[in-house]
């Protein structure tokens, strides 16, 4: 049960805060690849998930917006776009894992109109990539971080 509850962790914690996934597994003592496998499902989870309702989700984020009359633009958005301008699907999903969330990610890819195939195949190479090498990074300077700090 407690080898369960390790795996949930990693997992659950990946589907909101991919960076959260590689801390989480080395300071529950997984193994690497327990913990790269981990934090692929746990954002790619959130990317299906997020992929198949995140037109509805942003209508119902601006119309909480508009409810609470914030602007429709602000800093963040602005990079946002321009981001989607610049690189499309591909920019989004290279930098969803490491400056965006995997629902934050997803949604903005959904709003932009990419398909829900698209975004899944994207940020499946992403989550690969930033998985293999956050874990990489955590895994063998993480403990120089603990003696530094």
């Amino acid at each position: 049960m407690g080898e369960i509850l390790k795996y949930l962790s990693v997992y659950l914690v990946s589907m909101v805060k991919f960076f959260g996934g590689p801390v989480t597994g080395v300071t529950l003592g997984l193994s690497y690849t327990e913990t790269v496998l981990l934090t692929i499902a746990g954002m790619m989870t959130s990317v299906v998930i997020f992929s198949i309702i995140g037109r509805a989700f942003s209508k119902w984020m601006s119309a909480r917006r508009r409810a609470k009359k914030q602007p429709v633009f602000n800093k963040k958005n602005r990079r946002v776009v321009q981001v989607w301008r610049m690189f499309g699907i591909i920019g989004v999903a290279f930098l969803t894992p490491v400056i965006f969330t995997p629902i934050f990610g997803t949604v903005v890819a959904a709003l932009f109109g990419a398909s829900q195939k698209r975004i899944i195949l994207h940020m499946l190479w992403s989550a690969v990539f930033w998985s293999a090498l956050l874990n990489l990074l955590v895994f063998e300077f993480g403990d120089l971080a603990l003696h530094i700090f």
